[in-house]
């Protein structure tokens, strides 16, 4: 028996971690059908004993083998924002709360902390196998987990540096579309293939091909898929096979507007900072967003000149200037377009008019400069969604100026300052920060296309360019509008699939 679980939140688009379980005993006896023919109550079963978080879809517990028989893989860990944080508001909420003493294996997508950040909790709850991942996360893991414990874990540097080295043994890196075994156990066996996803940097979606005695499948997560045309990174290309597919659906109710679109709107924000001597404020996610932020202001500066040079971009973030400069090392798994860049001698992540601060210091220095000034300026700053992080001292600092512009470029959850800015500001509301109001009279603004998120008609040409139509689809990480509206976009699309949405 192959099976699915949900451990993450299953509403909202933070903690993303799911599970593929196979189980050992009592394969083939009970007459489990050959990929395609199985019949669908088998799907997705989940013992009526499991804890909580696990995904109760499908449950038959007369078809399920004792515990101990169950191999698995972790597909992320991750960490809860907005909403879902509030409810989870110490240490022992975040603790690991579903069996793992069958897991092999965590195969993470991407190293957004959504999808990482509880990889000290799953080791600390025992967990002794590898971690898998691309190359390029690989490399990142272990940064932004750094980050991740400094903040919400522990400020003991010993212990920190204790679990990055434990944390940097177990990383596996492998490389896009080539297979890597987890297991071969007798009845069963397991093995990953990771295609690029076009998210950020290292991302990937995760095809498995499982075998439970006399039955397999492949099995395909989604993780976070990339919207086409998005700066520095190859778009995603659809799986040749998926029997059963979990999608992502941050934006299945929406899409994004189109490359040149967005580009014309960053240009007219920008030109708004350089005609009053405002601030341009960008809550940036260190890794992703910040890089194709760059990307395209300097490709604006290097194409208007003249009045441009005038703008000065600041990255104000330690983390951001390490992941920046750690894609400009990666420049091999850049797209073909940014490649050619270089060859001509462009710097789309180093150029003349970037300043890095990384002091707490010189951050201080910098939004109490700004605030008075009327320097045109953009600064990128943590975090993306306003809760916590740099940025909040420049919101404090510049939102009540209506000379200064505050734009949002990703996703900003439910219950974040970032989600009230975005609704309230154009209402000339306030937002709270730690603990105190503050008008909004800063223009909001908000260009869809660089969230790094692919939009509704990019998710259904992901499961379009399927050849055979899965047989079950899993909606997952997203609001729960936008999964129903993916889910109704889908059910006509593929008749003959079950399209569910977890609960």
């Amino acid at each position: 028996m192959i099976e699915i679980l949900h451990h993450g939140a299953v509403s909202g688009v933070t903690g993303s971690c799911h599970e593929l379980r196979l189980s050992k005993a009592d394969i083939g006896a009970r007459g489990v059908s050959p990929r395609r023919d199985r019949p669908r109550s088998q799907i997705g079963c989940q013992n009526p004993q499991a804890t909580k978080g696990a995904d109760p879809l499908g449950s038959d517990p007369t078809l399920l083998p004792a515990p101990d028989s169950h191999l698995g893989i972790l597909i992320d860990c991750g960490l809860f924002q907005g909403q879902e944080d509030k409810q989870r508001v110490n240490a022992g909420d975040l603790a690991i709360d579903f069996s793992i003493t069958h897991i092999r294996a965590l195969v993470v997508t991407h190293v957004h902390i959504d999808h990482v950040g509880r990889i000290p909790y799953l080791l600390a709850a025992g967990f002794d196998g590898p971690i898998i991942c691309s190359e390029p996360s690989a490399i990142m893991l272990p940064e932004i987990l750094e980050d991740a414990l400094k903040i919400g874990f522990t400020r003991d540097r010993s212990l920190i540096n204790r679990v990055l080295d434990l944390i940097r043994a177990r990383i596996v890196p492998v490389p896009y579309g080539q297979w890597h075994e987890v297991f071969n156990e007798g009845e069963c066996s397991l093995s990953v293939r990771l295609q690029r996803a076009g998210h950020i940097l290292g991302s990937a979606y995760v095809e498995c091909d499982a075998r439970a005695g006399n039955y397999d499948e492949r099995v395909v997560f989604s993780g976070d898929l990339g919207a086409p045309h998005s700066p520095l990174l190859p778009e995603p290309v659809s799986p040749e096979r998926a029997d059963r597919l979990v999608i992502e659906s941050t934006y299945g109710d929406k899409d994004h507007e189109d490359r040149e679109t967005r580009r014309y709107r960053l240009k007219q924000v920008l030109e708004h900072a350089l005609a009053d001597g405002g601030t341009v404020l960008v809550p940036a996610f260190s890794i992703g967003r910040t890089q194709e932020l760059l990307y395209e202001i300097e490709g604006l500066i290097a194409e208007f000149g003249g009045f441009w040079s005038q703008l000065e971009i600041v990255v104000d973030s330690p983390l951001a200037a390490e992941f920046t400069k750690i894609y400009r090392d990666l420049k091999p798994f850049w797209d073909a377009e940014a490649r050619a860049l270089v060859k001509a001698g462009r710097h789309p992540l180093s150029f003349e008019q970037l300043t890095v601060i990384n002091s707490h210091e010189d951050h201080l220095n910098a939004v109490e400069y700004l605030a008075k000034s009327h320097r045109p300026c953009v600064v990128l700053a943590g975090s993306g969604m306003c809760a916590g992080g740099r940025v909040v001292n420049y919101l404090k600092a510049m939102l009540g100026d209506a000379r200064n512009d505050v734009l949002f470029v990703g996703y900003q959850a439910a219950g974040t300052p970032g989600r009230d800015i975005l609704t309230y500001g154009p209402r000339g509301g306030w937002v709270e920060l730690d603990g105190e109001r503050y008008d909004i009279r800063a223009q909001v603004h908000q260009v869809g296309g660089y969230s790094a998120h692919a939009g509704q008609s990019d998710l259904l040409r992901f499961v379009e360019g399927i050849p055979d139509a899965p047989k079950q689809i899993r909606v997952v990480h997203g609001d729960d509008d936008a999964k129903r509206a993916l889910q109704a976009q889908l059910k006509p699309m593929v008749p003959g699939t079950e399209v569910l949405v977890p609960h």
